[in-house]
């Protein structure tokens, strides 16, 4: 739902829940448009975008690219691979995705989390 909702800003290309500079759990969603990136924040609650912001510097700007690089092989979009992931881990629930290249291929690094546990699956996005 968030994914889908930061695509205004572009087509998303990473996302992760985080602690905000409020001390509340927020979704951060990366989002390419041509060669920009911005980070979109959206509401985990409401899938509404609270605040996009261009990213253009640092190691944020460097994981978009290489993120971006991913998906431009991906067939697969993000929230696809995401529902996948959770369908195939009954009651679990995604927390990140991450896009990136192996053997130059597209794939998804999803982390997913139900009460105590925690892990991480691979979905080919091509």
């Amino acid at each position: 739902k968030a994914l889908s909702a930061s695509q205004r800003e572009g087509k998303p290309i990473s996302g992760k829940f985080e602690i905000g500079d409020d001390g509340k759990l927020q979704l951060s969603v990366y989002t390419a448009k041509g060669d920009k990136f911005s980070e979109v924040i959206v509401d985990h609650t409401t899938g509404k975008v609270e605040k996009a912001e261009p990213i253009t510097s640092g190691e944020d700007l460097e994981a978009a690219k290489a993120q971006s690089e991913a998906m431009a092989k991906a067939k697969l979009a993000l929230d696809k691979a995401v529902f996948k992931a959770a369908y195939a881990n009954r009651g679990y629930r995604a927390v990140s995705v991450f896009p990136s290249l192996k053997d130059g291929h597209p794939v998804a690094e999803i982390t997913l989390h139900k009460g105590d546990d925690w892990k991480t699956v691979t979905e080919n996005l091509d």
